[in-house]
């Protein structure tokens, strides 16, 4: 189903369906619903936020668009930008493997392969942006990624009979998280808690959370590389300010045993960034939260916001395995 016309433009994204887990629920204890992000054009989320910014950039004169990513948000941005007609470059670090680089030539961009993390790749995306006429799409950090994320919360809003007792999502730059805290407070539902899960090797927000400011990691070790942001936005802290907030970090091994459980519960493959919130549902931590008191008892229903797998498939699938030694 297409979502609604914003502004007097369609937007680029879809009504994703939201569908109850049962093999979920029975590890949560609760029902677990899915918001199929999965689903969407370009693979992943990131296309309500990214499509929205590419729209108003097109309407105020943008010629070429650029944008750095570690796989998911330039997806987006490319097929955002074969829709408005306009070229793009995409910048990737090296750690993001062919896959992505292939689906990106495949939508008409050009890429560029720069450094070795994200971080790298958005330095140089700046560079490019400098250019007259060019616009930087930034994969997380900007108001309009976040206005655009917020309508994922609009769409809960409209599907679930009852508020949720809590929302588990993904983080790596937090853009996703500053766009489900917008939809929080757009529908009066603020007082939901949000589990935040990250790996570790790419678990820049949960370092800043503790320090009570922006760290920076010294580098990306995670295989969930579409998390790798060493320092995150500065609006997912303040997120952490106005919503309840629960950070957890899960290890890579754990995220990869959830993405192969997923696969065989529900027959969807989705990559190791969305692997992190779905470990922490499988592993029983949303029970210890409970227990701990971070999370009310009995808790209400749960959704877990299923927030990609466009730079996934079932060779890499077993790759990541051998290389963490889990074969």
């Amino acid at each position: 189903m297409a979502a609604q016309p914003v502004g007097g433009q369609k937007p680029f994204h879809v009504v994703s369906p939201v569908l109850e887990s049962l093999p979920l629920s029975k590890a949560v204890g609760t029902k677990v619903f899915m918001k199929l992000e999965n689903v969407q054009p370009s693979g992943s989320f990131k296309i309500r936020g990214i499509g929205h910014q590419c729209q108003d950039a097109a309407k105020k004169g943008c010629h070429h668009f650029v944008c750095s990513s570690g796989g998911n948000a330039g997806l987006a941005a490319a097929y955002a930008a074969r829709g408005l007609g306009l070229p793009i470059t995409v910048v990737v670090p090296s750690s993001s493997g062919p896959t992505p680089v292939r689906k990106l030539q495949d939508l008409g961009a050009t890429v560029e392969i720069y450094g070795k993390v994200w971080d790298d790749a958005n330095r140089r995306a700046q560079e490019l942006a400098e250019t007259e006429g060019w616009v930087n799409i930034h994969p997380f950090d900007h108001p309009l990624v976040w206005e655009g994320h917020s309508s994922l919360v609009r769409e809960l809003k409209d599907s679930l009979e009852a508020k949720p007792g809590a929302i588990v999502v993904a983080v790596g730059g937090g853009g996703l998280l500053a766009g489900v805290v917008a939809g929080l407070h757009q529908v009066g539902w603020q007082d939901v808690p949000i589990v935040a899960a990250e790996t570790l090797g790419a678990h820049s927000f949960h370092e800043a959370l503790k320090a009570g400011r922006l760290v920076t990691l010294p580098d990306i070790t995670s295989v969930a590389t579409c998390l790798g942001a060493k320092t995150v936005a500065a609006r997912a802290l303040e997120c952490a300010r106005e919503c309840q907030v629960i950070s957890q970090v899960v290890e890579d091994t754990e995220a990869v045993r959830a993405v192969e459980q997923f696969l065989d519960d529900e027959r969807l493959l989705v990559e190791p960034a969305c692997g992190a919130p779905l470990a922490v549902l499988y592993s029983g931590r949303l029970q210890r939260l409970q227990r701990e008191g971070r999370l009310p008892t009995p808790l209400g229903s749960v959704v877990l916001v299923v927030c990609g797998g466009s730079n996934i498939h079932t060779a890499q699938l077993r790759a990541l395995k051998s290389q963490l030694g889990m074969e």
